[in-house]
């Protein structure tokens, strides 16, 4: 009798591993593994994140890997150099820049095992896997599976190579991921002040925290294509001429607004935060601009 208990939790735990890669989906409680709740969880996070990784070998195969920068900390802070000037105080953006130059992750053939199985959530994984498989033409591991080319993690910014294949001329990912770690990271995470009205490095309204990224991402396109003032109005136009950003995620609309403001205004970043930001502080801001 108990030969076939443990027949019947290995098999559960089988099809629990099963459901696991082609939903993304689990149980949080864990119940085919045994133990108290923390080394069910710590079990069944193994198990998901190795056959995860066996998955995606299998799914990817031989791939070509494009080049990319060796320098990833010099190109990182290149890229996000200006967003980070426009949206700090002085006196911040040296310890702001020091935390995003470090944080991107190509997502290649070299890394991908050490990322997934580094995962603290299987959910997470999920996606990385999903975002990795998708970067390099192979199938995906489910239909319902999500078709990013970026994801934030605290302070991790996590990037598909499809990065450097020619796109829409005001993408830009890794600006877009960036933008996402100034409301996961907290001030006192990287050594600045906080005060109980400045936990994170920024105040983005939650509804609004994908519209930012957004804006950031077109923003910084729009700089790098007109460094003249009088230039920037004519792309916020050209953007606005086409959609370029999902309706189920935000509003184009409001995005398109955001930045006809932003185009219009010496210093563009901080019109675009102030659009973003919670109603108790766009006083504030508007205030110190």
């Amino acid at each position: 009798m108990p030969s076939l208990a443990l027949a019947d939790d290995a098999l559960a735990r089988r099809a629990a591993v099963q459901h696991f890669l082609h939903t993304g989906e689990y149980d949080p409680k864990f119940p085919a593994w045994s133990g108290n709740v923390i080394e069910r969880e710590s079990k069944a996070t193994a198990d998901m994140l190795q056959a995860l990784v066996a998955e995606v070998k299998k799914l990817s195969g031989r791939i070509h890997v494009p080049s990319f920068p060796a320098d990833l900390v010099a190109f990182t802070r290149k890229k996000v150099e200006p967003m980070v000037r426009g949206l700090f105080r002085r006196d911040e953006q040296e310890a702001v820049l020091a935390v995003l130059e470090k944080s991107l992750v190509f997502l290649t053939a070299a890394n991908i095992e050490q990322v997934l199985l580094g995962c603290t959530w299987p959910h997470s994984a999920w996606d990385l896997a999903n975002l990795y498989l998708g970067s390099i033409g192979a199938p995906l591991l489910g239909p319902d599976a999500p078709k990013i080319v970026g994801l934030s993690e605290e302070t991790t910014c996590y990037v598909s190579l499809t990065y450097f294949h020619e796109g829409d001329p005001f993408d830009d990912f890794v600006v877009h991921e960036a933008a996402h770690i100034f409301h996961n990271c907290k001030r006192r995470t990287i050594g600045l002040a906080e005060t109980r009205k400045r936990e994170w490095l920024l105040d983005i309204q939650y509804r609004k925290r994908e519209t930012f990224a957004y804006a950031c991402e077109a923003y910084t396109r729009i700089l790098e294509r007109a460094p003249k003032l009088q230039d920037r109005p004519g792309l916020a136009i050209e953007y606005a001429s086409k959609v370029r950003v999902s309706a189920e995620r935000v509003d184009p609309v409001e995005v398109n607004s955001i930045l006809a403001d932003a185009c219009a205004a010496r210093n563009g970043w901080k019109v675009i935060l102030g659009r973003c930001a919670p109603e108790k502080s766009k006083t504030v801001l508007a205030a110190t601009r």
